[in-house]
């Protein structure tokens, strides 16, 4: 693992900084109110199924998980959650990030981290967690399986291999009929891409810092 500096955003919730990549793990301008505005209001809200199957490329600093189970339990909706990631922060690491603390979730944010890599874990009884420690660029994924998706890899410029064609046709074939795909990145070559595997896209508003973001369905 590289190595990792620890920096406030300007809603007071911390993100990750990895030098050697000159990469964030989050908008400088404020790591919760985009994990939210991205994932949870574009995504998660948008969502139909009651009981949403998650799929989430990039478990980072465990954010979107943090704010998804908050979500469901709120809306008593029982979620299935899988997310992938090559690079799992140590316990110690993720002891240090403040999302717990902001969000009145300590404890379920201890969960979240405390949580076996590779198996179901029930974390509350609104979220079971599944994080699999894989490289996501050579994973399979079962066809027609999740109701929801999460793409939240590093920038096209800074993780070039996972915004490729063939990684949104999978992503495309892993959704079922009226599935939902969000991701912070509004780039026109992105969007293209994913029209070309079969998604209907559109343009959305972006987060603080960002003037748009994409999301895609299934028809």
């Amino acid at each position: 693992m590289q190595e990792i500096q620890f920096q406030l955003t300007e809603d007071g919730s911390h993100t990750l900084y990895l030098p050697e990549m000159d990469e964030h793990y989050h908008s400088v301008h404020g790591a919760v109110q985009e994990s939210r505005h991205v994932f949870i209001s574009a995504g998660f809200e948008a969502c139909r199924s009651q009981s949403p199957r998650i799929f989430e490329v990039g478990f980072g600093t465990g954010l979107n998980a943090l704010l998804t189970a908050v979500e469901a339990e709120k809306s008593q909706r029982r979620v299935a959650y899988t997310s992938v990631e090559l690079y799992p922060l140590s316990l110690d690491q993720a002891g240090k990030l403040n999302y717990g603390a902001m969000l009145d979730a300590d404890s379920l944010f201890a969960a979240l981290h405390d949580a076996s890599w590779n198996e179901w874990s029930s974390i509350t009884p609104w979220f079971d967690l599944k994080k699999v420690e894989a490289d996501f660029s050579v994973m399979q994924l079962p066809e027609n399986e999740y109701d929801l998706i999460y793409f939240d890899a590093f920038a096209p410029n800074k993780q070039e291999d996972l915004w490729q064609p063939e990684i949104f046709d999978r992503l495309f074939h892993s959704l079922k009929s009226g599935g939902v795909f969000v991701t912070y990145c509004a780039k026109g070559i992105v969007r293209r891409m994913l029209q070309a595997s079969g998604f209907l896209v559109e343009r959305l508003p972006g987060p603080p810092g960002k003037h748009e973001m994409l999301r895609g369905r299934k028809a």
